[in-house]
C-alpha cells in the first residue's frame, strides 16, 4: 500500500496496483511556503486542533460536544452535505444536542472562498442566533520565530497547574484538559504536535508571567491560549511566547501559522498584525432558537 497526503493534509492509503505515475515532489524550504490556504483546508486543521471528547457525523457534517466547554468544541462544523433535507438534519442536530442538557449549536464562516453564506442565510431564516463572531488569520511562521528573543520560556507537552493558573478559563476541568491536550489525526498520519509555553512569574507569583499553547499539524502552526499577566502587559511577553513557539514549530516542519481573535480584542489584533498576520476568514455560531411548550420551533 502506499500513503498518500493530499493538499488538505488529508492522507489516504492506496494499492501499488492502483498508481499509474508518479513523481517525487521536493519540499520547499520551510520558510520560503507561504500560508496561502482554502477556508476548508483551515476549518480542517482548526478543527484538529481543538477536539471535542464526544463527535458524531452527520453526513458530511461533525457534531462535537465536550460538556460545554467552549462553542468551538459543542458545536455543529458543517464541511458539505448533511445528506438530509436542512430542517431535518437541524432537528437531528437540536436532539443530538439535547440530549446532552447543551445548547444546539451551527459553526458557520463567511468572508472567503467556499465559505458558507447561504447555509447562514438560511440559519437567520429560521430563527437562528449569530451570538458570536470572531476571525481566523493567518500569517508565514517564520517572521515570528525571528521577531525576538524567546529566553525564559518554557516548553511543555502538556498543561501544568502553574499554567492552568494563568489560563484565562477559570475552574478549568477535567474534560477542558482533555480537549487542552487533544489534537488529531493530523497530517501525515502521526498526529498533531501540541505544545505548551510558559513564562515564569516572579518570586512568590501564584501564577507564570505569561502562557500560550500551539499544535503544530503538517505545514500548519495554531495558536491559542496567548495570556499574560495584566500588570505585566505590552512588554513583549506575548511576542516572547509566540515566538518560542513557532521556533519549535518550524523545527517540526511546519512553515505557515494561523490563530483566531475576537473581533473586539483590540490589542491582540494589534500584537497579531505586528507579527504579520492578516484575516482569512470570519466564523460565527449561530444558537438554536427557542423551542415552544411541546419542544417544536414554528418558524417565524
Amino acid at each position: 500500500m502506499l500513503l498518500i497526503t493530499r493538499k488538505s493534509g488529508e492522507s489516504v492509503r492506496i494499492p501499488y496496483t492502483a498508481l499509474v505515475a508518479g513523481k517525487v515532489v521536493p519540499s520547499a524550504p520551510a520558510r520560503r511556503r507561504g500560508p496561502a490556504a482554502s477556508y476548508e483546508e483551515l476549518a480542517r486543521i482548526s478543527a484538529r486542533a481543538w477536539r471535542p471528547v464526544e463527535s458524531e457525523r452527520l453526513g458530511d457534517w461533525e457534531l462535537r460536544a465536550a460538556r460545554g466547554f467552549t462553542r468551538r468544541a459543542n458545536s455543529v462544523l458543517p464541511l458539505g452535505d448533511p445528506g438530509r433535507p436542512l430542517d431535518e438534519a437541524l432537528s437531528t442536530v437540536r436532539r443530538w444536542y439535547g440530549e446532552r442538557g447543551l445548547p444546539a449549536y451551527v459553526q458557520t464562516a463567511t468572508g472567503a472562498e467556499g465559505t458558507q453564506e447561504p447555509l447562514c442565510a438560511e440559519l437567520e431564516r429560521r430563527g437562528w442566533v449569530r451570538e458570536v463572531t470572531a476571525e481566523l488569520w493567518t500569517g508565514a511562521l517564520a517572521p515570528v520565530a525571528d521577531r525576538g528573543e524567546a529566553e525564559g520560556v518554557r516548553l511543555a507537552r502538556e498543561a501544568d497547574e502553574a499554567w492552568l493558573a494563568r489560563y484565562q478559563r477559570k475552574g478549568v476541568s477535567e474534560v477542558a484538559l482533555r480537549v487542552l491536550g487533544s489534537a488529531g489525526p493530523g497530517g501525515a498520519g502521526s498526529g498533531p504536535s501540541v505544545w505548551f509555553a510558559t513564562v515564569p512569574g516572579a518570586a512568590g507569583s501564584e501564577a507564570p508571567a505569561a502562557v500560550g499553547r500551539c499544535v503544530v499539524d503538517g505545514r500548519w502552526a495554531g495558536f491559542a491560549a496567548v495570556e499574560v499577566d495584566p500588570a505585566l502587559r505590552r512588554r513583549g511577553l506575548a511576542t516572547a511566547v509566540m515566538t518560542a513557539l513557532a521556533r519549535q514549530a518550524l523545527d517540526e516542519g511546519a512553515s505557515a501559522a494561523w490563530l483566531q481573535v475576537e473581533r473586539d480584542n483590540t490589542a491582540a489584533r494589534e500584537l497579531y498584525t505586528r507579527l504579520g498576520f492578516a484575516p482569512h476568514h470570519a466564523y460565527h455560531h449561530y444558537r438554536a432558537p427557542e423551542t415552544g411548550a411541546d419542544g417544536r420551533y414554528e418558524a417565524p
